[in-house]
């Protein structure tokens, strides 16, 4: 097979030095913009020791507001990731179903919290949990955080599992149907776990996004996520807003990047798993998995 990918034509010798030239101009005016933005900030005063120092000299800031935070902000995106991954699974499937009764009332539930935004569905969460039920006041910026996270990612997840699924070759089912598959076994054993490694990267950008909306919470319900603690540490410490909010802002970015990090790692496995096995079909697997009653793996229904 040849090397040369009918989408894209291997570059020349003056293309490859117009993007070497290209790539040392930005970085040129990358650096530039970098030099201007920190001559700026010393000129205002704003790269001072003492506006930074808290984070360097003092473990309380650490210990007592930007840890806690963090933790609070691990919390309400797990307890979201957790509960929006299987129900957005759910709803993905639900929209791909032959009935009617199932498809357009999954898909009206879908279109209807992927219209509203998350922080609205917020709101909306803590002012059911008030009126409406027990929960402490301790405990209801979290739930509220976490049901409007559950509701919109779900329902974004919902149509990214949709169209992973629908990405996969029609003779992928067909395939499944000519051995006597039912609409479900073709669904889980074939059609899902292919998906899977084409769904990975917009999942994880989704996740992502989950962690970061954590911050919405803070913002408005009061919820004492890593972000809000920035108040509290900038008006007792005397710490420079930006300073302050320059090394929160690289927690999100370190917490991220393990976070996509873990995701590719786990996106490479799937896929060398899928290289390195070569199972093949033997007629006795095919008429076990046709049998009524009997799954793919040759056990019971």
């Amino acid at each position: 097979m040849s090397a040369t990918s009918v989408l894209y034509d291997t570059p020349g010798v003056r293309a490859k030095r117009r993007n070497i030239i290209y790539t040392i101009v930005f970085l040129v005016v990358l650096a530039l913009a970098a030099w201007w933005v920190l001559a700026v900030m010393a000129e205002k005063q704003q790269l001072a020791s003492e506006k930074w120092s808290p984070f360097v000299t003092d473990a309380k800031v650490w210990t007592t507001y930007l840890l806690p935070g963090l933790g609070e902000t691990l919390r309400a995106a797990a307890l979201a990731i957790v509960i929006a991954l299987p129900l957005g699974a759910l709803l993905g499937i639900g929209r791909l179903s032959d009935h009617a009764w199932i498809r357009v009332p999954v898909g009206a539930v879908v279109e209807f919290f992927r219209a509203i935004p998350v922080l609205l569905m917020m709101v909306f969460a803590a002012q059911l949990y008030t009126q409406y039920t027990d929960v402490s006041s301790d405990l209801r910026p979290l739930y509220a955080v976490v049901t409007g996270l559950v509701l919109y990612n779900a329902s974004v997840m919902a149509e990214i599992v949709r169209a992973g699924i629908l990405s996969l070759p029609r003779g992928q089912t067909d395939a499944a149907k000519a051995i006597g598959m039912r609409k479900g076994q073709t669904m889980s054993y074939v059609l899902l776990p292919q998906a899977v490694t084409a769904m990975l990267p917009a999942l994880v950008s989704q996740l992502v996004v989950i962690v970061k909306d954590t911050a919405l919470g803070g913002a408005i319900l009061g919820f004492s996520e890593l972000l809000s603690q920035g108040r509290t540490i900038t008006a007792n410490y005397g710490a420079n807003t930006i300073a302050t909010f320059a090394v929160i802002a690289l927690i999100y970015i370190a917490l991220n990047f393990l976070l996509t990090t873990l995701a590719g790692w786990l996106e490479q496995r799937l896929r060398q798993g899928k290289k390195s096995t070569g199972a093949v079909l033997t007629a006795d697997d095919v008429q076990q998995a046709s049998a009524p009653g009997r799954t793919p793996d040759g056990g019971g229904a």
